[in-house]
C-alpha cells in the first residue's frame, strides 16, 4: 500500500510502498480517506518507542471493514498510522462520525479540540473571569479562545509569537486583546493586558512564557498546562506562589469512552456555532512539506486527502 514512511529516528516521512496491516483481535481495519497531522506527531521528531521503518501516525477519518465512517486518533497499532491507504486501530479508538460532520471537522475536534476543552473545564471558569491562552496561534489555542468564551469567560487574551497570526485572531473576533511574546519583557506585556490579573491561564507552551504568565495572575488563579513547546522545566521563586493561592493543574490521561464523549460534545457545540479554525491542505505526495510545516508550528490544522 502507499504510505508516508519514516525510515529511521529523526528522518522525515517519505511516500513509498509499505506492507499492509494484518487483522488483529480487538482491532479494526480502516481504509483511510483523510489524514491529519498535529504537534504530537513531530514532538521529539518521533521519539515513540517504535521499530523502524514505520508509518507516520497522525489521526484520520476512513471506512471500517463494515462500511462505517469512523474517526480515529493517534493510536493506530504500531508500526501503522493514518498517513497510509490502510491502518489498523483498536476498536475502542474508532468512533462513528455523524453524517453531518465533514472529515476536517471530525479531525480538528478530535485531538486539538479535546486538548483545549479538557484543561479549560478543569480550570472551572467562572462567569466574567479573565482568561489568557498562552500559545494561542496554534489550533489548540485558537479553539481554546473560543471555548473559554463559551465556558463563561468575560475577557479572553491571546498570547503568541507570531504577530500576523495574533492579528488574525483579533480580526476574527475570538480574542479581546493580543500579546506578542518573545520580543522583550513578556512579564510586563502580559501584566498590562491582564489589568488586575488573569483568573485562568491555559498554558500550551510552558518554559519562560509560562513563568511570565504566572506573574500576571491574580489571587486564586488557576494555570492549566497542556504543552511544552517553549521548554519542559520551570525554575520559579516561592514568592510567586505565596501571595497568590495559585493552582497549577495537569490534565492527565483519559479513557477512550471519556474522550469520545468529549469529542461528541464538541461536535454539538460546533453545530450550534461553528468554530473558526484555519485548515492547511497538502497533497499526499507532499507529506515531507507537511511534516516540516508542523515542526515550524503552523497556524492551522494540517490535513491531506489519502484517497
Amino acid at each position: 500500500m502507499r504510505a508516508a514512511v519514516i525510515a529511521e529516528p529523526g528522518a522525515e516521512p517519505i511516500p513509498r510502498e509499505f506492507r499492509d496491516p494484518e487483522p488483529q483481535p480487538g482491532a479494526v481495519m480502516v481504509e483511510v480517506e483523510t489524514a491529519g497531522l498535529g504537534g504530537w506527531d513531530v514532538l521529539g521528531r518521533y521519539r515513540l518507542p517504535i521499530d523502524y521503518p514505520c508509518v507516520l501516525r497522525g489521526e484520520g477519518v476512513g471506512r471500517a471493514e463494515d462500511g462505517r465512517r469512523v474517526y480515529f486518533g493517534e493510536r493506530s497499532v504500531l508500526p501503522f498510522g493514518a498517513w497510509a491507504e490502510r491502518t489498523i486501530v483498536p476498536e475502542a479508538e474508532t468512533w462513528d462520525v455523524p453524517d453531518d460532520v465533514d472529515d476536517k471537522t471530525a479531525i480538528t475536534l478530535g485531538i486539538a479540540g479535546t486538548g483545549a476543552f479538557v484543561p479549560l473545564r478543569f480550570a472551572r471558569i467562572e462567569p466574567g473571569e479573565k482568561v489568557l491562552i498562552l500559545g494561542a496561534t496554534g489550533v489548540v489555542g485558537t479553539l481554546g479562545l473560543q471555548l473559554a468564551r463559551r465556558l463563561g469567560a468575560g475577557r479572553v487574551v491571546a498570547a503568541g509569537r507570531n504577530r500576523e497570526a495574533l492579528d488574525r485572531l483579533e480580526a476574527w473576533g475570538i480574542a479581546d486583546a493580543t500579546v506578542q511574546i518573545g520580543r522583550g519583557d513578556d512579564q510586563a506585556a502580559l501584566k498590562e493586558a491582564a489589568g488586575d490579573g488573569f483568573d485562568v491561564v491555559l498554558d500550551l507552551v510552558c518554559g519562560a512564557p509560562m513563568l511570565a504568565a504566572m506573574k500576571a495572575t491574580r489571587w486564586g488563579a488557576r494555570i492549566v498546562t497542556a504543552g511544552n513547546g517553549a521548554g519542559t522545566d520551570l525554575n520559579f521563586s516561592i514568592k510567586d506562589l505565596l501571595f497568590r493561592s495559585l493552582s497549577l493543574i495537569g490534565t492527565g490521561q483519559r479513557a477512550p469512552d471519556d474522550r469520545q464523549s468529549i469529542w461528541r460534545e464538541l461536535l454539538q457545540l460546533n453545530r450550534e456555532e461553528a468554530f473558526v479554525v484555519d485548515h492547511i491542505d497538502y497533497e499526499f505526495d507532499r507529506v515531507s512539506e507537511a511534516w516540516a510545516a508542523q515542526i515550524a508550528a503552523p497556524h492551522g490544522k494540517i490535513t491531506a486527502r489519502i484517497r
